[in-house]
């Protein structure tokens, strides 16, 4: 079999593998749900994630050292993973070659040549590394695995669930994914108009192999200097490492086009330097590394206001069991896991909220998705890859067993906003927080108070028993037999109340009569009274889970809402200064 025909087969196997570990990404008992399958194992293989979170943590994952074994066959053999494995690799591959088929082999020649800013990646890892160096892992943003990894999850795979209701069993949406989007075509667009764009150009994790594929034994050469003029393996070459001359090892994809296509069959895989000479490491220029360090250094101090404690934002929560928001940063690629497997979608990328190191990162935004953090969920920590989130037992999350001393996971704490609450603001009855608060006992807690409506002053004209005769009917809009309108005589205390049971025009209906019928017959003044309960929280037992923000009927910003006071990952945060 031709060793690009094993390619190709290789490509597409582990691209559908890829996929369907994404399908399997959800919560769910059918058996391609999330029942034991590795659905992070392109992440774990990934070196440059390995490597990242070293440098920011000290730490190798357990998960992560797949990725030794991707590094220990890139010593082997050079860019194996980019040929054969990488889901991006595989889809860009299939992008330029569609794109390929319209040139002449002048175009085909003049697509894959070299090109100097080929080097730029190079440039890009050892910005990122020194990034992660100084504690903020941003390889994600561009590492190949984690972007088609956001890609699908985001983009792609909601498009499956809204129209087909198959990959999920709720509609998906996610608030910024449009850039998400925008980006992946910007990556397949840019390889249509030049092969493997992203790869030659931008990849941090092809400028890690390489580096890596400059001490493999085996690699890709000429087995003679002499060659004819037929330059097929220009024209083929995925990565532009001028297979026809002096070969840029550390630009071989091992796609083996040119291997393929040479007549003579003078390219070979073996275990020795080409014949026609290798070139060594790209040229590098002293001022790029400076550049690369100043942006470092920009890169940290923009990132610095946002995580400065008076300066935080308040709005920004994150998922339960995730570290403080530095530690955070250390360790999040970005990869949408979190995000695709939350059962209530309220798992969101992040744009500016904690500044443009939080980009992409996974925060909660409780208007959207189905409802508040569910109290019996813990699956975003499990698919965590990098801990990031940690894995908590339902034990930890309610603060049972072991935990209680602690208490439940904090993720902020809710706080009415009166100005615009129905029973603060516009007198109108509301208690849709407070019974939807899971926490028990309750961490909002109502007071009942009676409050004469607007112009909710009346004259009998008499009465009859339990029914009253108004000389004017009451206004219309309003649902005075709801249960919550009260009349009582002018002047009354609340004892002499009595519930509306029924209004037709003038006539109105009470539970029981009116006391003092006597000063009614003398045609005194009535009330309408409305019965408010008015919204409290006890901070102390607040767990800012956000029913009460999902569920609250003000449109728009909501009446009650969450914010990151007394969240358990922060002291930093405490309510009181």
């Amino acid at each position: 079999m031709r060793i690009v025909t094993v390619r190709r087969l290789s490509q597409v196997f582990f691209l559908i593998l890829f996929l369907w570990f994404c399908i399997t990404a959800t919560l769910g008992t059918a058996w391609w749900r999330l029942r034991g399958w590795p659905v992070n194992w392109f992440l774990e293989l990934d070196p440059l994630t390995a490597l990242a979170t070293v440098l920011a943590t000290g730490t190798l994952y357990t998960s992560l050292a797949w990725a030794l074994l991707t590094l220990f066959i890139t010593l082997l053999v050079g860019r194996f993973f980019c040929g054969f494995v990488c889901p991006l690799g595989a889809l860009s591959q299939a992008a330029g070659w569609l794109a390929r088929r319209r040139l002449d082999p002048a175009g085909r020649e003049a697509a894959n040549r070299h090109h100097p800013l080929q080097s730029f990646k190079y440039y890009l890892l050892s910005f990122l590394l020194l990034l992660a160096l100084l504690g903020s892992v941003q390889t994600g943003v561009f590492d190949p695995l984690p972007l088609v990894y956001r890609s699908v999850n985001l983009a792609l795979a909601p498009l499956a669930d809204n129209r087909l209701g198959v990959l999920s069993d709720v509609p998906r949406a996610y608030a910024s994914v449009w850039l998400i989007g925008v980006v992946f075509l910007a990556v397949l667009g840019l390889t249509v108009a030049l092969p493997r764009f992203f790869c030659r150009f931008l990849c941090p994790l092809g400028a890690l192999f390489g580096l890596l594929s400059r001490f493999t034994p085996w690699r890709l050469g000429k087995s003679e200097d002499k060659c004819g003029d037929c330059r097929l393996c220009e024209q083929y070459c995925e990565g532009a490492c001028r297979p026809s001359g002096a070969i840029i090892g550390g630009e071989c994809v091992l796609c083996f086009n040119c291997f393929d296509r040479c007549p003579a069959g003078r390219l070979t895989f073996a275990g020795r330097a080409s014949a026609a000479g290798e070139a060594g490491l790209p040229d590098l220029s002293r001022r790029g590394f400076v550049l690369s360090g100043a942006g470092v250094l920009l890169a940290s101090l923009w990132g610095v206001g946002a995580l400065a404690g008076p300066n935080r934002n308040p709005t920004l929560i994150r998922p339960p069991g995730a570290l403080d928001e530095e530690r955070f940063l250390g360790r999040c690629i970005r990869c949408g896991q979190c995000m695709r497997v939350c059962p209530a979608n309220i798992l969101q990328p992040a744009l500016l909220e904690s500044g443009v190191q939080g980009l992409w990162t996974p925060v909660v935004n409780y208007r959207l998705g189905l409802s508040g953090c569910l109290p019996t969920c813990v699956a975003c920590g499990h698919l965590c890859p990098t801990a990031a989130i940690r894995p908590l037992s339902l034990e930890e999350r309610q603060g049972l067993g072991p935990f209680a001393k602690h208490g439940p996971i904090r993720l902020g704490t809710a706080f009415v906003d009166r100005g615009r609450c129905l029973p603060w603001a516009l007198d109108r009855p509301c208690l849709v927080c407070q019974e939807v608060c899971p926490v028990s006992p309750k961490a909002i807690f109502i007071r009942t108070v009676f409050e004469t409506v607007r112009d909710g002053h009346a004259l009998p004209a008499r009465i009859e028993g339990q029914e009253v005769i108004l000389e004017a009917a009451l206004p219309p809009g309003v649902n005075w037999a709801g249960g919550d309108y009260f009349l009582r005589p002018a002047g009354h205390p609340e004892a002499a109340l009595r519930r509306l049971t029924g209004v037709s025009g003038n006539r109105l209906t009470l539970e029981r009569p009116l006391p003092g019928t006597a000063l009614l017959a003398d045609r005194a003044r009535v009330d309408l009274a409305v019965k408010l309960d008015r919204p409290f929280v006890d901070a102390a037992r607040c767990i800012g889970c956000g029913m009460c923000e999902h569920e609250c009927p003000v449109v728009g910003l909501r009446a009650i809402r969450v914010y990151s006071e007394n969240e358990s990952r922060s002291g930093a945060t405490r309510l009181l200064i």
